[in-house]
């Protein structure tokens, strides 16, 4: 209980501060837009109000026009006096009352009425230019009646302006709050981005670090658990030598220690290129695709069809990376989820731009999975990392599918490795 008073207290110094500081809570706001009021100690017009030396004179303008109204309309009237006779002289000024109850306000609206009434009192019922009434009951029941229909006009102009005062009042709250929830926005979506930036350059960072190390470790591999292997081999070449000195079971273990030897050395070999294939390095891609599209399709059964050009330029080396990782994971995919027997592979240059297309004749992706590829944020690791690679680089990665099979297209800028780009300056010199 003291946590949750603890942070009651805490939301209403947050309510305070804001009101003080002139924002006003959604919440808050909702309530008295439900309910048709306008917060205690706030009238309609507070939202609008303005200095007080404005105010004085926006209140002489208001009383000011209704006097106007009231004397256009007495002499409005009297102009108009062979036309509509003598009988009943308020016509013209129910007009100026409704102008003032519509426009000028509650005091204007009455100072209207009662100088109208006055107006009238003087200079059209007889005898004219006096106050002395020739028919008392008759002219009096007249005065009051027009004063308490004005009334009513006045009343009903009030309501009226407060309604559209309260309106403008809720519309102007109802925009400050919409201004601040869009900052508020704003600013999460400015953090957002920031986030998934920093995420971003950190993906890079760790894609890397892991390049680096798998790079050491088929360096190690070759380097160490190699020249062990070739060590032992040479010692178990020694003993074969020998073999003829054993018994038949002691030389055949020798031979089978020999092949063994020999399969090891192959299988370290071949995860160390996987892991970083050395031809990369030296050759380049073309190279380092043809080796290991080879060895793919010796190992898992289907037939790859490469298309690179002989003479393919060196591109940087996190290009190379890229490619390489890219169409290894696709060729990975192929082999456990596709359930086709071919594929293919394209890599070619287009209007300064690297293109590399995999495609396969498997059963395609499903349209639900399709649709989860397309979120960044519920794709596999493994689309995840080549959408993250090519993005570091400036590219982008497609997928389309169907029941014939998939395409993986990837887009880069092209970026010449260091030097390709000093021969071809070389070159252009």
């Amino acid at each position: 209980m003291p946590k949750l008073q603890d942070a009651r207290e805490s939301q209403k110094a947050r309510q305070a501060s804001k009101t003080r500081a002139g924002v006003v809570d959604p919440v808050t706001l909702f309530v008295p837009i439900v309910s048709g009021s306008i917060p205690q100690g706030r009238s309609s017009m507070d939202a609008y109000s303005i200095s007080p030396t404005r105010r004085e004179n926006e209140n002489v303008r208001r009383y000011g026009l209704a006097m106007l109204a009231a004397i256009i309309a007495l002499l409005l009237r009297r102009m108009l006096t062979p036309l509509l006779g003598e009988s009943y002289p308020y016509h013209t000024l129910w007009a100026a009352t409704v102008f003032c109850a519509w426009y000028c306000g509650l005091g204007p609206s009455i100072l209207t009425a009662l100088a109208g009434v006055v107006g009238i009192w003087y200079w059209f019922l007889p005898p004219v230019h006096s106050f002395e009434l020739q028919d008392p009951k008759a002219e009096i029941s007249g005065m009051l009646g027009f004063l308490v229909f004005s009334g009513l006009i006045i009343a009903l102009g009030e309501a009226n302006r407060r309604s559209l005062a309260r309106s403008r009042w809720t519309e102007e709250q109802l925009r400050k709050a919409h201004d601040e929830l869009e900052q508020r926005v704003q600013e999460r979506t400015a953090d957002l981005n920031m986030a998934n930036e920093s995420l971003r350059e950190l993906s890079g960072s760790l894609q890397q670090i892991r390049d680096e190390e798998r790079r050491q470790i088929a360096r190690d591999l070759h380097d160490s658990a190699g020249q062990l292997l070739a060590a032992l081999s040479l010692n178990i070449a020694v003993i074969q030598a020998q073999s003829h000195k054993l018994d038949s079971a002691g030389a055949g273990a020798v031979s089978e220690n020999a092949v063994l030897v020999e399969q090891i050395g192959r299988e370290i070999r071949i995860i160390s290129h996987l892991l970083h294939p050395p031809l990369l390095d030296v050759a380049g891609l073309a190279s380092a695709l043809r080796w290991y599209v080879d060895g793919f399709s010796e190992r898992s059964k289907i037939k790859v069809d490469l298309d690179i050009p002989d003479e393919f330029r060196r591109l940087s080396d996190e290009m190379e990376i890229a490619i390489f990782r890219m169409i290894q994971e696709c060729l990975t995919n192929i082999h456990r989820h596709s359930g086709g027997a071919a594929a293919a592979i394209r890599v070619h240059e287009e209007d300064r731009r690297v293109l590399v297309e995999v495609q396969d004749t498997g059963k395609g992706i499903a349209l639900e999975k399709q649709l989860e590829l397309s979120s960044s944020g519920r794709t596999g690791v493994g689309f995840r990392g080549m959408r993250e690679r090519l993005r570091q680089l400036g590219g982008t990665l497609e997928i389309r599918s169907d029941g014939r099979g998939t395409v993986v297209i990837a887009t880069l800028p092209l970026v010449e490795s260091k030097a390709a780009r000093s021969a071809s300056e070389e070159l252009a010199s």
